[in-house]
């Protein structure tokens, strides 16, 4: 059954922006997100919020007693979502399904909460509910004040579209006929910082741009942390008002090597790329958004994918990972409003620091990768 799903509403809550218009502006324009950070008593590379975002955090904190012991994790979400479903219309007679993940949850606060355990032996109250991952979804559904489904979930840097994949599924399942999907994530913590460091694949760059995702000549890793949240509003069928439809998914694992490999062609990939391309020739494909982490073997693997695919017919190519760096297990569908937002303006947005690439015809399709730790990737194919 491949009833066609319409994605009618997208929104994000991250540095590019809180509204499509300033998300776009920002794409346009080639400066970097990525800033010297303060992270604990760290200074790195990061995408963090500004203080006009930090205090629409604050306002939603102390907007309600519960949300003050919430994760910015979840409240990430909680806006993003917020701005989903206002913007596709939906309301709260509506029954829909939420799926919406993270990659790493309530970070901040488990790492606070863990700290004060250490120092005096005991725990605050709220220190469990607060951290556990399923917090996102149920949290959000509270926040809507929604009677659907629910679901959190966990899979590394591709859970965005993992959730995507899941909304897909009910929908065409006729188990719902509205889903809300999405990730959000708050990874910018010592802790955090520290086991990205550990693996030896942060930046250490200085310059515009200290994350070289898609320089595919880097001699070093150039991860960079970025901290938000996105949400898409799903239903089943062709909406003629839809900012875009899912075309194609495709999903798949490959074997590891140890825990973080993925093989010099990413095998995963080229299994999901084909499983979303499935009847699509690939000369439709006019574009791809990379998941393109900003390390050698992440950026240099994928590629190698693409190529093997798409052969001497390569699509326009491009990411967003060294504008707003690595959001793990949100970063799918912040790729995923940025390919909707190229295909609404026929407008490609390349990498500024590597050679330009040419659009010479209408952007009708573009496909979306993720991969994260396990050797799991996810592609979407959209179109307009």
């Amino acid at each position: 059954m491949s009833t066609t799903v319409s994605i009618v509403s997208i929104s994000s809550f991250s540095p590019l922006g809180t509204t499509a218009e300033e998300v776009w502006n920002n794409y346009l324009n080639t400066a970097s997100f990525i800033k010297n950070t303060a992270i604990g008593t760290k200074i790195v590379p990061a995408a963090s919020l500004n203080l006009e975002k930090l205090e629409l955090v604050r306002s939603l904190k102390n907007a309600d007693s519960k949300y003050s012991t919430l994760d910015n994790s979840v409240l990430y979400a909680m806006l993003a979502s917020r701005g989903a479903l206002k913007n596709a219309g939906w309301n709260e007679n509506d029954v829909f399904g939420i799926n919406i993940g993270s990659s790493r949850g309530a970070t901040d606060l488990f790492e606070k909460h863990h700290g004060e355990f250490l120092e005096t032996g005991k725990t605050a109250v709220q220190a469990s509910p607060a951290t556990t991952l399923g917090n996102i979804s149920s949290w959000v559904a509270q926040d809507l004040k929604s009677t659907g489904p629910e679901i959190s979930h966990s899979i590394t840097c591709s859970t965005a579209l993992h959730a995507l994949l899941n909304g897909v599924a009910w929908l065409r399942a006729g188990m719902a006929d509205k889903f809300l999907v999405g990730g959000s994530e708050a990874p910018l913590t010592p802790f955090t910082i520290a086991q990205m460091q550990a693996m030896k694949i942060y930046s250490s760059l200085k310059g515009d741009y200290p994350c070289r995702a898609f320089d595919f000549d880097k001699k070093l890793n150039t991860m960079v942390l970025g901290e938000g949240a996105a949400s898409a509003c799903l239903e089943l069928g062709k909406h003629p008002d839809a900012l875009a439809y899912v075309e194609g998914i495709g999903y798949a694992t490959e074997t590891l090597k140890h825990s973080v490999s993925i093989s010099s062609d990413a095998e995963c990939m080229q299994k999901s790329m084909l499983m979303a391309l499935k009847d699509t020739p690939i000369e439709e494909v006019d574009a791809i958004v990379m998941h393109a982490p900003g390390t050698i073997k992440g950026d240099t693997s994928e590629y190698a994918a693409i190529q093997k695919i798409f052969g001497n017919s390569l699509p326009l190519l491009t990411t967003n990972k060294w504008k707003v760096g690595h959001t793990f297990g949100a970063s799918g569908l912040l790729s995923l409003e940025f390919a909707v937002l190229m295909l609404q303006h026929d407008h490609f947005i390349g990498v500024p620091f590597v050679d330009a690439q040419i659009q010479d015809k209408p952007l009708r399709k573009i496909l979306v990768n993720a991969v994260g730790f396990g050797g799991n990737a996810v592609s979407i194919l959209v179109s307009k």
